[in-house]
């Protein structure tokens, strides 16, 4: 019984992976190895083609990796793309790369540190005081500190900035998106870049408190927690706006594991190595059922001493794995602009399909206290910094 049931879930497991690796197409059409380009070319015939029209987009993040590529191939499928960015130098070595591909894209470059409550509001202010519609807010920006650092707002770096800059930048643009929505009947999309390593989050650990301020600092401990919480803000959010019955959808999406700065600056501590230890552990279990069924115990120790391998080493394996930044992108840009989903809200997608999120990012009541305590906390610290 025992091993009928691991010989069922390790089949599981073991399919998704060769699906991924593979690049298997799911009910979308699209799987792992497909590129933002390739998932965006039936946008021409969704409701974001009416006449007359031109969709904006604000991009977090976008002055490199996959941000950058999201909002290349936003502009290059006529998108007007606003990039927030701290650095505007980058930001504006990137529009001169995209207009170079495509001479009439049109890219407005705005300050905003994510990290900063101030900043974010402040950014906020001045998009809307451009009178233009806003139907796409990608949340994409994403920062993984392995010391503890402290925004201006005294909140842990990573939490602030990946979490609670994003939820501010929501909380000030939902408006403007429910009535563009309106006004142009082109349904609204928000999309939150969240990461497998949710899974990794449990229960009894996720603290507000301790989130702002933890104890026992873990940079990837702490990557994880703002990455579930993207996903419960998603969650949180799109409930909220089915009750307006506004034409907003809200949506989380795992970008896959992406050869972005962050593994390449973190020896792929993050995604790279999280994917390689899935798939060396599947094949461990393989291996090890079959030693104990057909007493085979050589194949378990061979496999086992492959984890003497430096971390170097094992980094160049799973980065064989990884993704392109293109790649990377697709899942952001289909749920961004495909017509197929149109209507889809509250879920959370990977390789370009909609998927399961672990038990706890399905919290309906998780989901509606992390928002509360969000929103108390900025407002406290918006009125304080009014005084």
């Amino acid at each position: 019984m025992l091993v009928g049931k691991v010989v069922k879930k390790l089949s599981i497991i073991m399919k998704e992976t060769l699906r991924y690796l593979a690049g298997i197409a799911g009910p979308s059409g699209y799987g792992s190895n497909s590129t933002a380009e390739q998932v965006t070319q039936d946008s021409s015939s969704s409701l974001f083609s009416l006449p007359n029209s031109q969709l904006t987009a604000i991009v977090t993040g976008a002055t490199s990796g996959i941000g950058a590529e999201t909002a290349r191939v936003l502009a290059k499928r006529g998108v007007r793309v606003v990039i927030p960015a701290r650095d505007l130098k980058r930001a504006g070595e990137v529009r001169e790369r995209i207009q170079k591909e495509s001479p009439k894209a049109e890219i407005i470059l705005l300050e905003i540190d994510l990290s900063s409550f101030a900043s974010v509001k402040r950014f906020c202010t001045e998009f809307l005081s451009l009178g233009l519609p806003l139907n796409i807010l990608i949340n994409n920006a994403g920062k993984f500190s392995q010391k503890l650092e402290f925004s201006e707002d005294k909140i842990e770096m990573t939490f602030a900035t990946n979490y609670l800059g994003h939820f501010l930048l929501t909380e000030l643009l939902l408006d403007k998106m429910v009535d563009t929505a309106t006004n142009m009947g082109i349904q609204g999309r928000i999309i939150n870049v969240s990461s497998v390593l949710h899974n990794w989050v449990k229960k009894e650990h996720f603290c507000f408190t301790n989130l702002l301020n933890p104890n026992n600092y873990n940079g990837t401990r702490a990557y994880a927690q703002s990455k579930l919480a993207n996903i419960l803000h998603a969650k949180e959010i799109a409930r909220q706006l089915k009750g307006r019955n506004a034409r907003v959808t809200v949506n989380a999406v795992h970008p896959g594991i992406v050869k972005t700065g962050i593994v390449r600056d973190h020896k792929g501590c993050i995604t790279g190595m999280y994917f390689f230890y899935r798939l060396y552990t599947t094949m461990t279990l393989i291996i090890c059922l079959v030693s104990n069924i057909f007493g085979r115990e050589n194949s378990k120790s061979k496999l086992i001493s492959f984890s003497n391998l430096p971390a170097d080493s094992l980094f160049f394996f799973a980065s064989k794995l990884l993704k392109t930044s293109a790649q990377g992108a697709s899942t952001t840009c289909y749920v961004a602009l495909s017509p197929k989903t149109e209507g889809v809200t509250g879920k959370y997608f990977a390789d370009c399909n909609e998927t399961n999120c672990s038990t706890l990012a399905n919290d309906e009541s998780e989901a509606q206290k992390l928002w509360k305590q969000s929103r108390a906390l900025i407002r406290r610290h918006l009125h304080q910094a009014k005084q």
